[in-house]
């Protein structure tokens, strides 16, 4: 691949020729509280600007002190923004990451941005001028880490405000993402992988009005035996009752492949992502295996409404905790990694903000601050985002913690959330949000499920029409003949 100097999207910055000397490094300083305060690379005012987090402090790049992080973003609020295209964080030879971001880079919806700084781009979106419309257009013209930047330079009033402009619409068997809808992944685990159990945590979500995003099995065995006979269960299901939904076994990507080509009724392709190619590497995977799986996905032509056909999974932590963060700041990585994502137009992402544990966000309020970032990253880079309100137990966090960010990103916009039966995941041993939960979202937000779904609701008598839940005594008979 070319470089992206090379290609013409910049020219290139003028530095002393190597011939003549050693290039000097690039150092960044602002003065606060009658201190100088120097930042030797630009991730390492990347890092420090970013708001406290554990995983930042544990790989020894967070800010010295709260004057050290002011300074640090006033570094960054004055950063041209091309910069980024310039100065690679991971370096471009080494990492394949980096190689998409740049390559792929929109120089032509670039140009409205080109002269603005880190601190022009957060005034930008927050002005009158960025609607929905326009926020659509900037996603080409914005690289990951330029993202990253302005979100360290915003309150969570700011994420929240610029996120819930931004409409991105998906769909397969339904149409996830539109304004005034609020979609449910419907995750009915089982320990052991006990169909009638599933049946059991199916029926419960599906009584609630959840399950429009995807009703999804993380399985307790990997086997692809298990796994086939999973997506069975759930495909002769919904043909059963003509949902108007997808399904997926949450199975790493190489075997949902397998299961393709042996004719399984695969509806998404499942993979945990990350945001360097070391991270990805850790988790088997490369954009060229990726690419092997959405062409296989969409070989099946299963979807009747659209062929976003990939589901991706990410969360802030995860390159750090594979040693694979090259001195970057968990949540800049964390937006490198909806770059991968954006290359196959999936019709599902989602953070799962505070599954990976208290090492890389500590309490409630780093996780509700991730979550917010998280949203805002994605949704700004023309993502379909959700999250998992969730944390696992030995974080300093509680369910008063969730319900703040599950309100925040309601306010937000979010696509859809996560909900398992009693909002405690019996099988991953973590606590998300209920179903209950999710109904209480939408009434308060005024939000609907997606619109055939909702029809769908109210077709075998789950809804009266008006959003609230009706007589489910004939649905529930007609499921127990079938299970």
């Amino acid at each position: 691949m070319e470089g992206p100097q090379r290609a013409g999207l910049l020219p290139s910055p003028a530095r002393p020729d190597p011939a003549e000397g050693t290039i000097p490094p690039v150092s960044y300083s602002h003065v606060a509280g009658g201190e100088t305060h120097r930042f030797q690379s630009l991730a390492q005012v990347m890092a420090a600007a970013t708001p406290l987090r554990s995983g930042d402090e544990l790989a020894g790049l967070a800010a010295s002190s709260e004057a050290n992080r002011v300074a640090a973003r006033y570094v960054l609020a004055d950063l041209p923004l091309t910069t980024f295209l310039t100065e690679a964080l991971i370096p471009y030879e080494a990492d394949e990451v980096t190689r998409l971001i740049l390559d792929t880079h929109d120089v032509a919806a670039f140009a409205p941005f080109r002269s603005m700084t880190v601190g022009d781009l957060r005034n930008w979106l927050l002005s009158e001028a960025a609607d929905g419309p326009a926020l659509a257009r900037a996603a080409p013209a914005l690289t990951p880490e330029m993202v990253a930047a302005v979100s360290k330079l915003m309150r969570n009033q700011d994420l929240i405000e610029v996120a819930s402009r931004i409409e991105v619409v998906t769909r397969f068997r339904n149409t996830v993402g539109l304004k005034g809808h609020l979609s449910t992944r419907l995750q009915p685990n089982h320990p052991s992988d006990d169909l009638r159990g599933i049946a059991a945590a199916i029926l419960d979500g599906l009584l609630q009005g959840t399950g429009d995003a995807v009703i999804g099995i993380n399985p307790a065995s990997d086997s692809i035996a298990n796994c086939t006979d999973l997506l069975k269960a759930l495909d002769g299901f919904r043909q059963e009752f003509d949902v108007p939904t997808q399904s997926c076994v949450l199975t790493h990507v190489t075997n949902s492949i397998q299961i393709i080509e042996a004719g399984g009724p695969v509806d998404l392709v499942f993979q945990s992502i990350a945001g360097t190619q070391a991270a990805n590497d850790g988790f088997g995977v490369s954009l060229s295996v990726l690419k092997e799986a959405h062409e296989a996905a969409l070989s099946l032509n299963r979807g009747t409404l659209g062929q976003n056909v990939m589901y991706f999974e990410t969360g802030q932590g995860a390159p750090l905790s594979a040693e694979a963060h090259h001195g970057v700041d968990q949540q800049t990585l964390e937006v490198r990694a909806y770059a991968v994502a954006r290359a196959f137009d999936p019709l599902l992402l989602n953070t799962v903000v505070g599954f990976i544990g208290p090492e890389y966000l500590y309490n409630g309020k780093q996780v509700i601050r991730a979550g917010l970032e998280d949203h805002f990253c994605a949704k700004l880079l023309g993502l379909p985002m959700g999250v998992d309100v969730c944390y696992t137990n030995h974080v300093d966090a509680d369910q008063d913690d969730m319900d703040t960010l599950m309100c925040l990103l309601g306010a937000s916009g979010v696509n859809f959330v996560i909900c398992v039966p009693g909002s405690d995941d019996v099988m991953l041993s973590y606590q998300s949000l209920a179903f209950e939960d999710a109904r209480w979202m939408q009434r308060r937000f005024g939000t609907r499920p997606a619109p055939e779904f909702d029809a769908w609701l109210q077709k075998v008598g789950l809804s009266d029409g008006t959003g609230a839940l009706s007589d489910m005594n004939h649905f529930v008979k007609r499921l127990g003949k079938v299970a």
